[in-house]
Order: C-alpha cells, then structure tokens, then sequence
C-alpha cells in the first residue's frame, strides 16, 4: 500500500496534504483493497458516497482535468476560499469547516457574518 501519491502535474502528496481535484479540496488515502489503490477524499465530504476510488495512478491522469490544479500555496487557498464564498454551490457551514482545515487566514464564521450584513 503505497503511502505517497504522485499527482498527474508530478507533485508527490500524503494523506496528509490538501490538494485542488475537480474544482474541490482532497486529501489521497491508500487502501489496501483487491480492486482499488487509493481513493481521494473530499475535505468536508469524506468518509462516504463522495470518496473516489481508482484501481491506480493510470486512472487518475485519465479523470485529472484543467480544473485540477494539485497542492496550492496558502495565498491560493486563500483565493479559493474567497471564491468559493461567493459560490452558491457552497454551504456556510461547510465553508467554515473547511477554512479551518485550509491553510489560509479565513476566520470562517466572522467571514460568514460580513457576508450576510452585507460587507
């Protein structure tokens, strides 16, 4: 079971590192399981139906698209989480979550504040 993943850009990740995938936030996870390697687990939604498993790396760079970008610096992220905030897609709740988790500045709940007052 492998304990690092290198990324399709070449960055090589731990289960403990944050990366972009499609758009999101993931961290790798090895498995040792007959079909899957690894699956690659979503910041605020992991541990269920929204994990996604590959049989190995090959698979991975096939599925790796334009809005996969790998590890972000904390500026990036910071980026990210600004957008994001501004995304209806996204949750308050799990916008929090995950400025706690991202390597960023975010205060989370005082951001979710100014947002609804209007600043």
């Amino acid at each position: 079971m492998p304990e690092t993943l290198e990324l399709p850009d070449g960055e090589v990740v731990t289960p403990e590192d944050v990366f972009l995938y499609e758009e999101y936030p993931y961290r790798f996870q090895p498995l040792d399981h007959e079909e899957y390697e690894f699956k690659l687990v979503p910041l605020y939604w992991g541990g269920g139906d929204m994990d996604v498993p590959f049989p190995g790396r090959e698979a991975l760079v096939d599925q790796w698209g334009p809005e996969s970008r790998g590890t972000m610096t904390d500026d990036e992220w910071e980026v990210w989480l600004r957008s994001a905030r501004e995304d209806e897609r996204f949750g308050d709740e799990e916008l929090d979550a995950l400025a706690r988790e991202l390597p960023t500045d975010d205060p989370g709940v005082l951001t979710t504040i100014k947002r609804a007052l209007g600043f």
